[in-house]
């Protein structure tokens, strides 16, 4: 299954839609799918990489309108916003994030926004929190940009090379993203509680 997730997204990559279906998914990701478009982003990157700039332009657009929807969805539609955190696994995940919103402000999402935590939690806990939208709409153009543009830098820079290695070693090299994931997930929640 691996296999052909990432054979379609290689020949996603390669296609007319590519901009359209990456847009899509970071769009998704910021306010109800569990994807990140990282996922998506450095394998087109790979494959286009004159076209690199462009995805990452398109990727940050698609998750700062995304993010805009996961805050109506707090803002406005409480059980909804409470729905969609439970049924992406975060059932009360807000709670933590309202105390670093308390405290640090707009700093939890420049932080919370480069890190591989779902960014749907910090839009629609945003709009539950009733935070500043413009404050919020300024850090997430800050820290999605840097995220999406850094990513492909260092796809960019050293992403040729690696793309052999990439397909002859999927099943390792998938492992070893989802254990830093869950390593990161879990020091962000152990640093949060602390």
């Amino acid at each position: 299954m691996l296999r052909r997730l990432y054979d379609w997204v290689m020949r996603l990559s390669a296609s007319r839609h590519a901009g359209l279906a990456l847009f899509a998914i970071a769009f998704a990701e910021s306010s109800f799918f569990p994807i990140p478009p990282d996922t998506m982003l450095a394998p087109m990157v790979l494959t286009r990489p004159d076209n690199a700039w462009r995805y990452a332009a398109i990727c940050t657009i698609g998750s700062i309108i995304g993010g805009l929807l996961g805050y109506a969805i707090g803002y406005s539609l409480e059980p909804v916003g409470h729905w969609i955190l439970a049924v992406t696994g975060h059932p009360g995940g807000e709670a933590p994030l309202r105390a670093q919103f308390a405290k640090w402000g707009v700093g939890v999402i420049l932080l919370q926004g480069l890190l591989p935590v779902p960014y749907k939690l910090i839009t629609i806990t945003t709009g539950l929190a009733h935070f500043s939208l413009w404050q919020f709409v300024a850090a997430s153009c800050a820290t999605r940009g840097a995220r999406f543009f850094g990513v492909t830098a260092l796809v960019k820079r050293f992403g040729p090379g690696l793309l052999p290695v990439l397909e002859r070693r999927l099943a390792l090299v998938s492992a070893c993203v989802v254990g830093a994931l869950v390593l990161a997930v879990v020091a962000v929640r152990f640093l949060g509680h602390h």
